[in-house]
């Protein structure tokens, strides 16, 4: 069995991945998780952990909020730490701005696991971009009356969510599904 190794800045990261990668992996490629203390401890651990990886692995995707970073120049700094590591494998993907921005890419998931109808918000134009969103964990709390939370929201909306990028609004969702069928070898389905 073939490793897919995700280095992720939170837990929220890791269960939402723990339930959409079963619906979009092969069943010989087994994902594993290193979930770190924040975005700090990500980029200050990244290049060692890389360069201590000693298993085989088809490949590593690091996964991070964009926060209110230069999407860019963030990317090439955790591009320059994977090449510094010695790892050629390894493919780095933003969230923009943060994991519940792709959650408001695809409401009309998200808003019935809280019993809310999602129609009256598909049509607001703020939700049209959700990478837009800078406060898209709050946003999605003023949606669901207060009842999301992070780490079992994050459970619950990967249970379900839909890996066909076609469905979501977000295009730094899209492009991160997209990234992992490149490295796994599976033509994208758009």
């Amino acid at each position: 069995m073939t490793e897919l190794v995700f280095f992720l800045e939170e837990p929220s990261a890791r269960v939402f991945l723990e339930g959409i990668l079963p619906r979009l992996l092969p069943s010989d490629v087994h994902p594993v998780y290193v979930v770190f203390e924040g975005k700090i401890d990500l980029q200050n651990s990244l290049e060692r952990r890389l360069r201590a990886w000693n298993k085989e692995a088809v490949g590593f995707i690091i996964l991070r909020d964009k926060d209110h970073d230069n999407c860019v120049a963030l990317k090439a700094r955790l591009q320059n730490l994977c090449a510094k590591s010695g790892k050629t494998n390894t493919l780095v993907r933003i969230a923009c701005y943060h994991l519940e921005s792709w959650y408001l890419g695809c409401l009309e998931t998200v808003l019935p696991l809280y019993r809310i109808n999602p129609s009256k918000y598909l049509a607001d134009k703020k939700y049209r971009n959700p990478d837009d969103r800078s406060n898209a964990c709050e946003e999605l709390k003023k949606l669901t009356q207060n009842q999301y939370q992070k780490i079992n929201g994050s459970r619950q909306i990967g249970a379900v969510f839909p890996i066909d990028q076609s469905t979501n609004r977000s295009h730094s969702y899209r492009v991160f599904i997209d990234g992992i069928q490149k490295v796994i070898g599976v033509t994208p389905n758009r």
